[in-house]
């Protein structure tokens, strides 16, 4: 017999719905699995099990009262460390926020629990999300539950490896320069990135204004769509949201095809050095999808060189600010109080709390960032940097009125081995190189399996979609899923 934590969302919805189970069943095969692999991978940071299983037995009462419950009534979800969750720890995997308690919900985690979720617990990443391994974690690395040498990604690599080991059966994560979509197709899993202000930031740590996303990680293309619609939506607290209505995601799946679908494929997206395995595996699905009635259309978006660059000026900039509101004083980690250690002035009270507080990464990037904004640098850095992420964003309008979609790997590696790359920051920063046009334009994109490489990991096959899109994507997703084994 099939184990329960091995579900999709969709089969355990429609299971609880039947009462052929029930929600506390569900929820306790997830909590056997963390207990028995967690030690092991270490996707959790926190682990709310006493809460989870009395929000099961609740909607098992409800549903037994027979009352009508939403599709997400009673399953049980990740939250990456990165969201305000009221009355349990946020961390965002840093020593200074190692003890904050948040006094409200972001407003994806009020959402969600509107709709009955159960929370299982909050999920590694990189501190404050700055990384694409989940090695910067305060609190040690996550492993790649498909080969615990290997890295699940990151940041949101918590999250992707909690699914992959079907710890949950279903996640959250944040997106901001490929922090869904890398660690999505290093452990095999469906996660996408909506269209920047389709999701409310409000209760996100926040890493990068501009280009933070919050979106779902999934076993299928189906539970993606349902956990979209649920967390997509204008949020008042959030003035970069849209009013554009939310549309039933999954109806569009019924009804989809790719018979005539533009496919734009980017030649910049297939680059030197990139595992000859990986371009294989995308080639093919481009060509499963042209035999599906699709076309293939050559494109070029001639400034996505200028995409690492352009982001790791703006990523730095915009991490300078938002860090600074840890200061020792307001609430996080203090090195005053903490150590009760002599603090003169509030230049001592800055230094000692951030010094313990902030890891190596998190402390690079604050120094970059307020670097490429200091007086005399601003111009050349700063400002050049948006003129470019202007030009980027073009490159991908002028190609949006000629395809529908756009594919490409995700990653040009599989997951690669822990402690590997954490010597040359450099090295870790160029695996956003297939990602972060795509937020810096602030597109939707979504990453499916597409088959094996090197070492017998995931590869991902990445699809990009026009703005508040969604759908197209998520269709042309589900085709592939539903005609190949993949």
């Amino acid at each position: 017999m099939r184990k329960l934590n091995t579900l999709s969302l969709i089969e355990a919805s429609e299971a609880l719905q039947k009462k052929e189970i029930s929600s506390e069943e569900l929820t306790r095969a997830c909590l056997s699995a963390i207990k028995e692999k967690d030690s092991t991978i270490h996707a959790f940071l926190t682990v709310t099990d006493e809460h989870a299983l009395t929000t099961a037995r609740d909607i098992d009462r409800r549903r037994a009262n027979g009352e009508r419950l939403g599709p997400l009534a009673g399953i049980p979800f990740a939250i990456k460390d990165i969201f305000a969750t009221q009355g349990v720890r946020t961390t965002a995997a840093s020593k200074i926020l190692e003890e904050y308690v948040p006094p409200y919900d972001a407003t994806v985690v009020a959402k969600l629990k509107e709709q009955g979720i159960v929370i299982l617990g909050k999920t590694n990443l990189d501190e404050f999300a700055h990384g694409a391994s989940t090695e910067n974690s305060a609190f040690g690395p996550t492993k790649n539950p498909l080969d615990t040498e290997r890295v699940p990604g990151g940041s949101s690599g918590g999250s992707a490896a909690a699914l992959a080991a079907d710890m949950c059966i279903a996640a959250l994560g944040t997106d901001t320069g490929g922090s869904i979509r890398q660690p999505a197709a290093f452990c095999g899993v469906v996660g996408i990135k909506p269209t920047y202000g389709r999701v409310s930031r409000y209760g996100l740590l926040s890493m990068t204004s501009s280009t933070d996303v919050v979106g779902p990680m999934t076993k299928t293309v189906t539970d993606a769509a349902v956990v979209l619609e649920a967390i997509a939506g204008e949020d008042g607290h959030d003035a970069t949201t849209t009013a554009k209505p939310v549309l039933n995601y999954r109806s569009y799946l019924e009804h989809a095809s790719v018979k005539g679908l533009r496919i734009g494929v980017p030649r910049e997206y297939f680059i030197s050095g990139m595992q000859p395995e990986i371009e294989q595996r995308v080639r093919a699905a481009l060509n499963a999808y042209e035999k599906l009635g699709a076309t293939l259309v050559d494109i070029a978006l001639p400034h996505t060189q200028y995409a690492i660059p352009v982001y790791y000026i703006v990523t730095p900039s915009e991490v300078s600010s938002n860090l600074g509101r840890y200061d020792g004083i307001r609430y996080g980690y203090s090195e005053c109080r903490m150590q009760n250690a002599e603090c003169r002035n509030l230049e001592a009270v800055y230094s000692l709390s951030r010094a313990h507080g902030f890891g190596p990464e998190a402390k690079r990037r604050i120094m970059i960032g307020t670097y490429a904004l200091s007086h005399g640098y601003y111009d050349a850095y700063y400002l050049q940097a948006a003129k470019v992420r202007t030009l980027i964003r073009r490159d991908f309008e002028e190609v949006f009125k000629k395809v529908d979609v756009i594919m490409t790997p995700t990653s040009p590696n599989v997951a690669f081995k822990i402690g590997e790359k954490t010597g040359d920051p450099l090295q870790l920063y160029l695996e956003d190189v297939l990602l972060a046009a795509v937020s810096l334009a602030g597109l939707p994109a979504i990453s499916i399996p597409c088959g094996k490489g090197a070492h017998n990991m995931p590869v991902g096959l990445q699809i990009i979609g026009n703005y508040f899109e969604e759908e197209k994507i998520l269709s042309a997703a589900y085709i592939y899923e539903q005609t190949t084994t993949h």
